[in-house]
């Protein structure tokens, strides 16, 4: 009776599941800060025009180094052949992976309660806060996606860890319709202990789930370890060939990087992707108050918001499916001209149709998101065919991640910055001075078109725009059909040389 409940737990705390509800303890927070730490420092702690922008900027520089920095000090000994005559093994790896979670995880849900309590200068706030939240993401981030591309080869097993983290990011998506009950400019008391309430919950999660799966690695994976050093102490024949090998130096790898082409195509997709992405977070409820708050009621708002978080999720469940069917690259470029097609139609509908609207605008969040959601399957492909191509003894996906980061971040800064200088451009509204204009009546003396119409076609015109570059960078990417599946059959073939199987958790 006992070993029955016991595998029953086995079965529905199975690795894929633990390693999925990793990404509920990181969205019920970043969803959170995305959706309200624009308007908390502008409309409440009333921070400068000048102080935003030179924060922005810093953020920018920051926010792009951070990844390819946390990912070379991580996986920069995987670069190295071992001079010791002891390679580093996959499982090595992994655990090294689970043990940065456990200890980054807390502190990452320790630096989210930064934003929301005036503890000093709002220009050194924001820029402190902003710095010390993205450092602790970051290293969350690029090791759980490392994770994605350490624990499976084959685009079955990738696309199974995926699935579970679309259905645990849904589930943390949950925070935003919370967060809309809560939220109150005027007494911001119940939406700081929503916060905390979040932050402890994040911290017990990435504790206990970091720790159990590094048990049960630990548990299931030294039978394995035991039988191959005894293995390997019968190999004396390889040990020379690894030895005469060199490190492989910053420089190098950047060289080795800048000719890999599918890469440098993915990341100028990307970086529009990330872009529009953060365009949407941060002005999704400046769009819901200017060009639906007169004909929708708060509570409808309040779904519309909700549901342009969730949905991504849910909807990533249904593109999982068609990518093990069609290929993560095709179901990409049709979410690109489903984007395009949805935003051309709106604007030659026009800002009149307000059920239309209430649609193209979750609509429009939630394929940009659930594109997002299947570009780390991608990165996945590029870290096996920098594998492969360069002859790595181990694959440095930690660091890959984060330079796919260092070319893309920017887009998540360029995002609010453009916003508010388009707004200001096109309809001469700046929300820096809003107390000021009554933004109902900003129209035009200059020429300038009303507030809600400019809006509406900043709406559509982003989209667009973003779309067909995207479609273009796209078309050149050739790391699928064919040549994808030889790539993962080489390194398949590599993984298989080694004496431990990753996949044995």
């Amino acid at each position: 009776m006992g070993r029955n409940i016991w595998g029953c737990w086995q079965s529905v705390f199975s690795t894929p599941v633990l390693y999925g509800s990793l990404a509920l303890f990181t969205s019920i927070l970043h969803n959170v800060f995305l959706l309200y730490y624009v308007e908390t420092f502008v409309s409440i702690y009333k921070i400068d025009k000048v102080s935003f922008w030179v924060g922005e900027a810093v953020f920018l520089i920051w926010n792009s180094l951070n990844d390819p920095l946390f990912g070379w000090l991580s996986d920069r000994a995987f670069l190295n052949s071992p001079q010791s005559g002891s390679q580093i093994t996959a499982p090595e790896v992994v655990l090294k992976r689970l043990n940065a979670l456990s200890t980054n995880g807390p502190l990452f849900a320790l630096s989210f309660l930064g934003f929301w309590v005036a503890w000093a200068r709002p220009s050194l706030q924001f820029l402190l806060c902003l710095c010390v939240y993205d450092g602790f993401l970051t290293m969350v981030d690029l090791h759980h996606s490392a994770l994605l591309a350490d624990l499976a080869v084959s685009a079955t097993d990738r696309t199974r860890l995926n699935f579970h983290c679309s259905v645990f990011s849904a589930l943390g998506a949950f925070s935003v319709f919370l967060s809309y009950s809560v939220w109150d400019k005027e007494n911001f008391y119940y939406f700081r202990l929503f916060c905390v309430s979040l932050a402890a919950f994040s911290i017990l999660g990435f504790f206990f789930v970091s720790r159990l799966l590094q048990h049960r690695f630990k548990k299931e994976i030294h039978p394995k370890q035991d039988e191959a050093s005894s293995l390997k102490e019968l190999c004396v024949g390889s040990a020379p060939l690894t030895q005469s090998e060199k490190p492989v130096t910053v420089g190098q790898y950047l060289r080795q990087l800048s000719k890999h082409t599918n890469f440098m195509w993915f990341v100028s997709m990307n970086l529009i992707q990330v872009f529009h992405c953060h365009f949407n977070s941060n002005f999704f409820p400046l769009f819901l108050e200017h060009l639906l708050s007169d004909s929708i009621s708060a509570s409808t708002g309040s779904i519309l918001l909700g549901i342009s978080y969730i949905a991504p999720h849910l909807n990533n469940l249904y593109f999982l499916t068609l990518c093990q069917r069609y290929g993560v690259y095709q179901v990409i470029r049709w979410l690109f001209m489903l984007k395009l097609g949805l935003s051309v139609v709106m604007l030659l509908a026009g800002a009149d149709h307000i059920y239309l609207l209430c649609i193209f605008i979750a609509s429009n969040r939630v394929f940009t998101e659930g594109t997002c959601k299947l570009l780390k399957l991608v990165i996945s492909d590029l870290v096996d065919e920098d594998f492969v191509v360069n002859r790595r003894q181990q694959a440095t996906s930690a660091l890959l991640f984060g330079m796919v980061a260092l070319l893309t971040k920017p887009g998540q800064t360029f995002a609010p910055l453009i916003g508010t200088w388009l707004l200001c451009v096109y309809t001469g509204y700046d929300i820096f001075e809003k107390q000021s204009v009554s933004a109902p009546d900003v129209a035009s003396s200059s020429g300038n078109p009303p507030l809600r119409l400019g809006c509406f076609y900043i709406l559509v015109s982003v989209p667009i725009t973003c779309a067909l570059l995207q479609l273009a960078a796209w078309s050149r990417f050739t790391l699928h059909g064919r040549k994808l599946q030889g790539i993962k059959n080489l390194r398949q073939g590599a993984q298989h040389s080694h004496f431990v199987d990753v996949k044995a958790i």
